[in-house]
């Protein structure tokens, strides 16, 4: 790796990339705190406040998640606050219709040309996507400020109730949406002109933006040595674990027929699908977060009901859903119990999505077309219950991992109010870092990136070779 990097520095054309990469997320960085038009920085303030501290409800998680998508820019209420998450939202929408509508299945099939047309169709959906969160986002902030704050609004003029505040709350809506086609074109220029996929590596920038600050919590409690020493074992031990998941594939043994075409003999070798043991990636974390915001949202409309019975219930569903708003919190029957939810909607969000994938890919159908067999395996129904076995089974190994990796922050929470483990307790507390969530895409975007360092580094060699 060490020896990738320092051959990537010389060569003129990478080091362009690498510089052009860096350049564009500068610029991000610096637009991410530009704040929207008319927003009110004091109440922006406590509601942030009461966000890291847990005290904003069970809206607390959707802005945590917001805030790790954009970046850091929620925090800020910047022209970039929802970042990428609206394309991210639009381009998962599409490959859960995919199998389900015929003719974006047939665009699925066509190849390069079908991805393109795709590809247009998650632009499309994402400027009205934008939209609706831009609304949606402007809504939470401002239920959260209800009860924090005298009567003041994060957007003094937002709403469509008076004829003044109209031009107002467009101007806002315009500029959320613009930011976030903004933030997906300097992804795409990241991925066209720079090293690695540009989306992930801007949602990457944020969440290293953010380690210094995180890392300086940590050093302020009453035993910084032992705490920072436990903080790195961890985030090694759990960085290790996702490299072993992540790069974990089974190869399925793969034979090709021979096929004579007039006096050339083509196929008969042999090669493998790799399969992964997890292939859906941090799909399910943000999948199953999202799920548990909405009982606490739903349930806090009816918190001030007339019916004694109906406010008691709501009460409790808000406390239960809102547990997890903070890892700092002393451990209670209603996070224990938001830790076995989390924890059993990321195993099945895991088998819903990688089930998903794998009907879109249809390895089966491609096989047969291709004159490819697994060896001992009839072609057709066969081959699809014998990929569809062995998926189950990886399947399984990669759920109970994500699982665990979404509840590493409130394990931790629990073994810290151990006498012996209370060193612990500022490590279990710092969720942005120990998030399943930011974990999987700082080690997927380093991965991803060594990879086409790789690749270029070796397309060079042979353009060399061959000259």
């Amino acid at each position: 790796m060490l020896q990738a990097i320092r051959s990537a520095v010389t060569l003129p054309e990478i080091r362009s990339r690498i510089i052009f990469t860096l350049f564009i997320l500068v610029i991000y960085r610096l637009v991410s705190h530009v704040p929207v038009p008319g927003v009110d920085p004091e109440v922006l303030r406590q509601i942030r406040q009461a966000v890291e501290a847990g005290q904003a409800g069970g809206l607390g998680n959707l802005v945590g998640l917001l805030n790790l998508l954009s970046g850091g820019a929620v925090f800020n209420f910047s022209v970039l606050a929802m970042g990428v998450y609206p394309y991210v939202t639009a381009s998962l929408i599409l490959q859960l219709l995919i199998p389900v509508i015929p003719r974006l299945e047939e665009m699925a099939k066509e190849g390069e040309q079908g991805r393109r047309k795709i590809n247009r169709l998650t632009y499309f959906l994402t400027v009205p996507m934008a939209a609706l969160n831009a609304i949606g986002q402007v809504n939470i902030f401002e239920s959260i400020g209800v009860g924090l704050t005298n009567g003041q609004r994060v957007l003094p003029q937002w709403g469509l109730d008076r004829p003044e505040f109209i031009l107002p709350t467009l101007v806002t809506i315009v500029t959320m949406t613009a930011g976030t086609m903004f933030a997906v074109w300097l992804g795409e220029l990241i991925t066209e002109q720079g090293i690695g996929q540009g989306l992930s590596i801007i949602i990457f920038g944020g969440i290293v933006a953010r380690i210094p600050a995180s890392l300086a919590q940590i050093a302020s409690s009453t035993t910084p040595l032992l705490t920072i020493a436990a903080f790195v074992v961890v985030v090694v031990v759990t960085v290790l674990g996702i490299v072993f998941i992540q790069e974990g594939e089974r190869r399925v043994p793969v034979q090709y027929g021979r096929r004579v075409r007039g006096r050339r003999v083509l196929g008969g070798v042999g090669t493998h699908i790799p399969l992964k043991v997890n292939s859906a990636g941090m799909i399910p974390l943000i999948f199953a977060q999202a799920i548990l915001v909405f009982p606490a949202i739903i349930a806090g409309f009816f918190v001030n009901s007339r019916d004694a019975g109906v406010q008691d219930f709501a009460a409790g569903v808000v406390r239960l859903f809102s547990a997890g708003q903070t890892t700092q919190a002393a451990p209670s029957v209603e996070m224990a119990l938001y830790t076995v939810f989390y924890f059993l909607l990321v195993i099945g969000f895991t088998y819903f999505y990688t089930d998903v994938m794998m009907q879109q890919q249809n390895l089966p159908e491609n096989l047969q077309k291709q004159g490819g067999f697994i060896p001992g395996i009839r072609p057709g129904k066969n081959t699809e219950v014998f990929i569809t076995s062995i998926t189950r089974r990886l399947t399984l190994v990669g759920a109970l991992f994500l699982g665990l990796l979404a509840i590493l922050p409130y394990l931790l929470s629990f073994i810290s109010y151990v006498p012996p483990f209370g060193f612990l307790r500022p490590v279990g507390g710092n969720s942005l870092l120990l998030s399943g969530a930011g974990l999987l895409i700082v080690v997927g975007v380093v991965l991803d990136t060594m990879r086409q360092l790789q690749a270029q580094l070796m397309m060079r060699n042979y353009e060399g070779f061959i000259k």
